[in-house]
């Protein structure tokens, strides 16, 4: 496709809770049309924050300059031979164009910024967002995340291997707002009654020892928790013998039962109107352990295009911009204690 060409209509589906209730986006303008190159220096390099470790922080969510090549690195030698999504790219380097992808996930920034700080067009800064998003996310799905059991046990914190020994990840649903879409049927699928607004969701897997190895696809935010579970590849993961940990929003025993893995959730009530001693103190176990998932979901969100409603072609990237933040956020140091 040249640069600048018209798409008529560009329909994206993301699962909802029904066959029937699918989202919906639909593009029906132009693509960012090729405008003169400006005029100016480039003032964004990622030369310029060598020895900047605040400003790499802000920028790009990454400790310092040595980790910002090392995940670069760690996309190996094709992300300096890309097929750009509407055509090539000559007036950044490789370096400048990953530090302009990260500026875009961890600020949010706006197109039209982006292309005064970095002295291209605006629909240069679309065609390498997109190309990049994709990419990082296709290559990055290519490492097996979700690592063995013993090797989960032996970097666990010492709190896990006494008390929930066989636990393989902590998982949790979180959602990420969205701009409302135009279609009826799609605001339908997408608005989140848990947050009053549209959003998509998706469910998150972090192992004891804070290393998120599970993201499932983005779903419309009327998916319930169970309807993720259900067309996730978790119950498969799994070895006979493992436990998950999770919330009471995870009803889900019956799903992981066939595979001989349990479930660990906080005590239902049901028609009870007092815990005894022995639940509660479980369950406290349970909460001091279940909050590091919130933890590092709160980590990943520091990318703060998942905290502030994404627009039309965001929401159509949305599965691979979650990926992409939380992979990211693995980069990081970890916050989890080895007493935890």
């Amino acid at each position: 496709m040249e640069l600048g060409s018209s798409i008529e209509v560009a329909e994206e589906t993301i699962p909802s809770s029904s066959s029937h209730h699918s989202l919906i986006i639909t593009i029906s303008s132009d693509q960012p049309k090729p405008s003169p190159k400006p005029i100016q220096q480039q003032l964004f390099t990622i030369t310029n924050f060598i020895n900047d470790r605040k400003a790499i922080i802000y920028y790009t969510g990454l400790e310092d300059y040595d980790k910002f090549q090392f995940v670069l690195n760690s996309l190996g030698p094709a992300s300096y031979c890309l097929n750009y999504m509407y055509g090539p790219i000559h007036q950044l380097s490789v370096p400048d164009q990953f530090f302009l992808v990260l500026m875009k996930l961890r600020r949010h920034k706006g197109n039209f910024e982006l292309s005064r700080f970095f002295a291209i067009s605006e629909s240069d800064v679309y065609n390498i967002c997109v190309t990049w998003v994709r990419f990082m996310s296709l290559q990055w799905g290519e490492i097996q995340t979700w690592a063995p059991r013993d090797l989960v046990r032996f970097f666990a914190p010492s709190g896990f291997s006494q008390q929930f020994p066989t636990t393989r990840a902590i998982i949790d649903g979180t959602e990420c707002p969205i701009n409302k879409p135009g279609l009826p049927t799609a605001q339908q699928s997408s608005y989140s009654t848990y947050k009053n607004q549209n959003t998509v969701k998706v469910l998150v897997g972090v192992t004891p020892g804070g290393m998120c190895s599970y993201v499932s696809p983005a779903y419309g935010g009327s998916t319930s928790d169970r309807q993720i579970v259900e067309r996730s590849s978790l119950p498969q993961n799994c070895d006979p013998g493992d436990s998950l940990m999770s919330d009471k929003g995870f009803d889900v025993q019956d799903i992981f039962a066939p595979y001989d893995v349990t479930v660990n959730i906080p005590t239902f009530f049901k028609k009870k109107t007092q815990m005894s001693g022995e639940s509660v103190l479980h369950d406290r176990k349970i909460s001091s352990k279940r909050v590091h998932v919130e933890r590092f979901i709160g980590l990943a969100k520091r990318y703060q295009i998942l905290k502030n409603p994404m627009n039309t072609s965001e929401t159509l990237l949305s599965t691979n911009i979650i990926c992409v933040c939380f992979m990211l956020a693995n980069f990081r140091e970890c916050i989890i204690p080895r007493d935890a």
